[in-house]
């Protein structure tokens, strides 16, 4: 399979894979409610994903690298407000 083609799947799964976390994100934003979203899993997600970022770069890999980087911020996000919203609980 042409590297192109490659990309290009890299490229739309990590964009489905991303895109996935934004309803989570408005949701929080609108409820103002954190408090079923699991601590452990956001921080291991959050290192994952950081790796992701790390493996893609070392690979030369932009699609992973820049869908990750997206995810990271979306579940950074979701970690910020979960910080913010439970203590205010």
């Amino acid at each position: 399979m042409a590297a192109e083609n490659v990309d290009t799947i890299g490229a739309l799964a990590g964009t489905l894979t991303t895109i996935s976390f934004v309803p989570q994100v408005v949701r929080v934003f609108k409820t103002r409610q954190t408090r079923d979203i699991s601590m452990a899993m956001m921080l291991l997600f959050s290192l994952g994903v950081t790796l992701w970022c790390v493996f893609g770069w070392l690979v030369d890999s932009p699609p992973v690298v820049w869908t990750n980087a997206l995810t990271l911020v979306l579940a950074l996000t979701i970690v910020v407000c979960k910080l913010r919203f439970d203590r205010q609980s």
